[in-house]
Order: structure tokens, then C-alpha cells, then sequence
């Protein structure tokens, strides 16, 4: 490693030097904080041994200095005069460790070996981050539909904050990814951003998912366990189709929501949650709560900020533009020699409805792109739904089967209606059933 020195004790910076040139870094030396930036603006240093107390100068003032001249500087404070409130002042300011004199070269080798370790697995995690950014096209938040961008000025209007924010849209719209936008835009950042997908556990299971359990909670609860809103401490919780969360978690969502108390299933002891909350629906909640499904107190105190999404089809300037971007990342992907769209290929993209959103789209353009031979994508290669022409109309009392009217209707419900849950509703059937009739028909 490049090591630098800062001590106006040249002896103690001749012993110093010696112990850590023995185990083979390199080692430069400042008596003062002058010398120090001037060093430092020089060359590049790993690490960095400041002492307290630099003649008349506080060791103190200059960790700042350090840490925005280098900030990936692990700077190490070493003392004399060594008390536990330096010691927690030198770690708020941004110490990496804190060694009172005098120490040894193991104690030395630790604390380097410590560093050498976390940048190891720093390194680690932004070569993740890197391969997950590869694996996922890159957001592309540029609209030329003014309830798009509403939407949009909005979500970055209130980033800063720490308000609640409920989006609202249709399935496939992008609200986690907007969730995530705002995330990245706000003081919580550098926190984790933590996703409860609430429709997919049972109330109890998404009461122990969100808040943890003890041991012997219930059957099965084998250890105690921290929950979501633990795991999101410093962060932002994502609550992701909450609409679809159980009436008897409701009143401890609220809560949460309200006191930022919690407790873990089977657990007395209150918590403090130190989260932001996102929330999603594609659900209309003031429905669901005049329909005595939903709380209304707790609907207001998610309701602080409302973004409503468009569907796609309500954004046919930005199809187009979107199929491109995700055109360009697919065939980066798969090495593809894929460029452009061939004209039967954008008359089918702005055609179609799409009732599955950007979801729905980006799908469509992956398969396009694995299929495509040559630098076009062609009609043939995009799904069924979409490549090819819609299917004749057919009327009641014509010569057609049933199947064929079923059909045609639940296209027509589909076009007409906000949402898939909205056409389910309209129908008289089950979400569920309508997904596997879309199936059938290929809707």
C-alpha cells in the first residue's frame, strides 16, 4: 500500500516508517497539514496515520481536509492523548480506525489487513452493481408526454424529502422504478432500498416479512428474525402493491407509517424504525376504502404525495423512443448486430395497445432482438400480439363461435379499461381468470 504519515514527531515517524516499510509498503511523510495536502495533491495514498495533535495544529480539522482532498483515503487517527469522546468525534468525522499510542506492528498489520479487506469487498460489490447494470437496461426517464413529465417533476420535486410518496398506475408502468429514482435521488441514498412485494404473502407471513419474528412465534419460526423494516434502517422501504395488503396488518402498517414504532411477531418490545416509505398500488384506493377493504386512516397517511403513472398506451410519442433505447441495450447484450426497427416493426409498436406496459414492451423487444438475423427488427420477430395485424372484428349474431366473440369482447374491455383488475371487474371474473384467458386467446 501507499502509505502516508502525518506527525510533527519526526522520531516517532522514523519508527513508524520503519515498521511499515519491514512489511512492505511504501511510505511518505508530513510534519504538518500544509505538507500533508501538498503531498497528497501530488500522489495517491491508500491510507493515511494522522495524529491528534500536529504542534499548534488540531489533527481534528485536518481529517476533512484529508477526506475531500482523497476521498477514498482510509485515514487512521493515532494519539497519545487517547479518551473515548476523540475516539467517537474521529469516527463521526470519518476515520476508518482510531490506534492510542503507543502500538505495535501487529496492531499495525490489523488495522491495515481490516482495510485491505473492506476495499476488497467494496471492489466486490461495485463489480455486482456493475454486472447487475449490465444485465438491466438503464432507466430512461426522457418523455415527450406532458403526464409523463408531470409525473416525473413531481417524483424529483419531493426526492429531497422525507415524505411518504404513493404511485399509482397500472401493472408494468414503472412505478418500482420510479420508487427507486426517488430513492437515489434523496438524503437516504447511500441506504439500502428495501422491496416488500405485499401481494405475494399471507397476512401473517407479510406481518413477520415486514416486521421479523422471534423464536417460537409460531409454527416454524425456528430463530429470531429481522424483518424488512429492519433491513431498510438508514434507507427507504418499498411497499410494492399495497393494495393488496391484509386488513389485520393494516393497523400496524399505520403505525409504522404514523410513530415509526414497530414490533416483531411474538415480541413486546417496541422499535424504532429509521425508514422513508414508498408505496405502489395499481389499485384505487379510495374505492377500496369506501368498499371497507382499506383503512382510510391509513390511505391518508399514505396518500402525502400522490404520482399517478400513465399507461403506456396514454404515451404513444414515447413508444418509439423506448423500443430504441431498449433495442440498443438488447442487442449490446446479446452481441447482436440489431440497429433499427424496419418500418412493418414501428407500425406494429405504435399500434398495439399494450396492456402490459413498458413491462410488456421491453419483453416484446428482448424476444425481438434473440430472433432478429439481421440489422433490422423485423414484424415477424416481435410477439404474435404484436407483430402481426389485429384480427378482423367480429359481431354478435355473425357467423363466429363463441370463442371468437369472448375474444373480441375481452379486446374491447381490455382497450377501454384503466387497468387489468378495472377489465376483470367489468367482466365479472377474477383477475386470475382473465390472465389465463388473454393467455388463451393470446390477448
Amino acid at each position: 500500500m501507499d502509505l502516508l504519515l502525518i506527525d510533527d514527531e519526526a522520531s516517532l515517524r522514523r519508527t513508524l516508517r520503519t515498521a511499515l516499510e519491514s512489511m512492505r509498503h511504501s511510505v511518505a511523510e508530513a510534519a504538518s497539514m500544509e505538507q500533508a495536502l501538498h503531498l497528497l495533491r501530488k500522489q495517491h495514498f491508500d491510507a493515511a496515520f494522522l495524529d491528534l495533535r500536529l504542534g499548534r495544529e488540531a489533527g481534528m480539522d485536518l481529517l476533512p481536509l484529508l477526506l475531500r482532498e482523497a476521498p477514498g483515503l482510509a485515514a487512521i487517527v493515532i494519539t497519545a492523548h487517547a479518551t473515548i469522546a476523540s475516539a467517537v468525534e474521529a469516527m463521526r468525522a470519518g476515520a476508518f480506525d482510531y490506534l492510542p499510542k503507543p502500538f505495535t506492528p501487529d496492531q499495525l498489520r490489523l488495522v491495515l489487513e481490516r482495510w485491505r479487506q473492506m476495499r476488497r469487498l467494496r471492489n466486490q460489490l461495485a463489480n455486482l452493481q456493475e454486472q447487475m447494470r449490465s444485465a438491466t437496461p438503464q432507466v430512461d426517464l426522457h418523455t415527450s408526454e406532458p403526464a409523463m413529465q408531470q409525473a416525473l417533476d413531481l417524483a424529483f420535486q419531493v426526492a429531497p424529502s422525507e415524505a411518504t410518496v404513493l404511485l399509482h398506475g397500472e401493472s408494468g408502468t414503472g412505478k418500482g422504478v420510479l420508487a427507486r429514482t426517488i430513492h437515489e435521488r434523496s438524503g437516504r441514498a447511500n441506504g439500502p432500498f428495501v422491496i416488500v412485494p405485499c401481494p405475494s404473502l399471507s397476512g401473517e407471513l407479510l406481518e413477520s416479512e415486514l416486521f421479523g419474528h422471534v423464536k417460537g412465534a409460531f409454527t416454524g419460526a425456528v430463530r429470531d428474525t429481522e424483518g424488512k423494516v429492519a433491513a431498510a434502517e438508514g434507507g427507504t422501504l418499498f411497499l410494492d402493491e399495497i393494495g393488496d395488503v391484509p386488513p389485520a396488518v393494516q393497523p400496524k402498517l399505520l403505525r409504522l407509517l404514523q410513530d415509526r414504532n414497530y414490533e416483531r411477531v411474538g415480541e413486546t418490545t417496541m422499535r424504532i424504525a429509521n425508514v422513508r416509505i414508498l408505496a405502489a398500488t395499481n389499485r384505487d384506493l379510495a374505492a377500496e376504502v369506501a368498499a371497507g377493504r382499506f383503512r382510510e386512516d391509513l390511505y391518508y397517511r399514505l396518500n402525502v404525495i400522490d404520482i399517478e403513472l400513465p399507461p403506456l398506451r396514454q404515451r404513444p410519442h414515447d413508444i418509439l423512443p423506448l423500443a430504441e433505447h431498449l433495442l440498443a441495450f438488447f442487442a449490446r447484450q446479446t452481441g447482436k448486430a440489431v440497429r433499427s426497427f424496419a418500418p412493418d416493426a414501428e407500425a406494429a409498436l405504435l399500434r398495439h395497445k399494450w396492456p402490459g406496459n413498458v413491462r410488456e414492451l421491453r419483453n416484446a423487444i428482448e424476444r425481438g432482438v434473440i430472433l432478429a438475423g439481421g440489422a433490422a427488427l423485423e414484424r415477424v420477430h416481435l410477439p404474435g400480439q404484436v407483430g402481426n395485424p389485429p384480427p378482423p372484428r367480429v359481431e354478435v349474431g355473425g357467423a363466429v363461435t363463441l370463442d371468437a366473440l369472448e375474444a373480441e369482447h375481452i379486446r374491447c374491455v381490455l382497450a377501454n379499461s384503466p387497468s387489468l383488475e378495472d377489465a376483470a371487474a367489468t367482466l365479472g371474473i377474477d383477475p386470475s381468470t382473465l390472465y389465463r384467458k388473454r393467455k388463451r386467446y393470446g390477448l
